[in-house]
């Protein structure tokens, strides 16, 4: 076996298990960027406040010295804005006096504004967050979690849209803030965090989700997260990607239902379109969902009950006769029976495919959540594959 020790790959883990966090996409600027701009304000009406002072500075008198410098122009201002007032310094003279009231008292309300107004908009985008938070927990039901937002963890997601899964019934899980970030600006909720924990996946509700894809960088991180998801979620579906062949039977013994080997069906692939380019194209097309031909599986109609698979309407490829698939041509295939599946191809209904945005995989922690899109990040880069390549 090629798998790395599991517990050292736990230990070296790049996110710590305190630093998730579920984040929704939205459009607001976040807190940090909110109070900068209201304390560059704040600093405006200061500035402006004393220079004015600091113009009339003869018409103030100073309990001290009788003068006023700039300095003192700067203190008074700021006790004056802040609603502080010691005495030591007042105006004097009428219109220095007259300026206080029309020009400087409505610089403290608009100080005062700026001021409170960040602490209580701080206080409700929190208070807001958390409601959404809570609102999401309370909503999502019988998801999808896609474990990696890589290459592969970003064409699956492609697929299930064109499936007609809607974009809030999917929560993406992954390390990197980054590659969330990017999750975000398309409209889906995020985790970041280490999928090997429980933790995490509970914050993805993976406990309640009806099914799992696991699309990570290492082979032995996919098997951690299988054995975490399966004990979390007895019935869940999951399905999930290595790199390397030896590896898939140790992945079905962890709980996978189905495991598909990247780096082999890449393999297969290619030499496939040496051979035969045409064949490469058709199979290429039929794995590409919503366009040309399609795989499909479907329940066998009444009609078609009693009758050989080469009888259907549809071109039948495999049948699913409870746990076991048969090849059309297999004799035990014949004839139908009401609970069959059949695994069919047929042509795609025309639509206009959907591209997700992609994002960075380097490592990083925390954790975030839907429903409101924002518009992508300008200049993002390409990701490099989970597999490293």
């Amino acid at each position: 076996m090629r798998l790395p020790n599991p517990r050292a790959a736990r230990n070296t883990t790049a996110t710590d298990e305190h630093t998730f966090r579920v984040q929704l996409p939205k459009q607001i600027a976040g807190p940090v960027i909110q109070v900068a701009k209201r304390l560059l304000i704040a600093n405006l009406v200061l500035f402006t406040a004393w220079l004015i002072v600091y113009l009339d500075r003869s018409g103030y008198g100073d309990s001290v010295d009788g003068e006023v410098n700039a300095l003192d122009a700067l203190y008074y201002v700021t006790v004056s804005l802040s609603t502080t007032g010691y005495g030591d310094i007042s105006p004097e003279t009428d219109l220095a006096r007259l300026i206080t009231t029309f020009v400087i008292t409505p610089l403290r309300i608009m100080f005062l504004i700026v001021l409170v107004g960040t602490t209580l908009e701080v206080l409700t985008e929190r208070t807001r967050e958390q409601w959404r938070l809570s609102h999401w927990r309370s909503r999502v039901r019988d998801h999808t979690v896609i474990v990696g937002f890589g290459t592969k963890g970003r064409s699956a997601a492609e697929t299930l849209l064109s499936t007609g899964l809607v974009k809030e019934q999917i929560v993406v899980v992954d390390p990197s803030a980054k590659v969330i970030d990017a999750a975000n600006a398309d409209g889906f909720a995020g985790v970041v965090g280490d999928a090997t924990r429980s933790s995490v996946l509970e914050r993805a509700r993976a406990d309640i989700a009806s099914q799992i894809i696991i699309a990570t960088q290492r082979d032995d991180t996919a098997v951690l997260v299988t054995l975490t998801a399966r004990q979390m979620n007895k019935a869940v579906n999951i399905v999930a990607a290595v790199r390397e062949e030896e590896n898939a039977p140790l992945l079905k013994q962890s709980g996978a239902d189905a495991v598909i080997t990247s780096s082999a069906a890449a393999g297969r692939m290619l030499g496939l379109s040496l051979v035969s380019p045409s064949a490469g194209e058709v199979m290429e097309d039929l794995i590409s969902y919503g366009e040309g031909l399609s795989l499909a599986e479907r329940p066998v109609s009444k009609s078609e009950v009693g009758r050989t698979p080469k009888e259907c309407d549809d071109l039948v490829v495999a049948v699913l006769r409870g746990h076991r698939l048969m090849n059309f041509d297999e004799p035990e295939a014949s004839p139908l029976q009401a609970q069959d599946r059949v695994v069919i191809i047929r042509r795609s209904v025309e639509q206009v495919p959907t591209k997700l945005r992609k994002g960075d995989e380097e490592d990083t922690g925390r954790f975030r959540t839907p429903p409101k899109m924002r518009p992508a990040k300008p200049g993002w880069q390409n990701p490099r594959d989970e597999l490293g390549h």
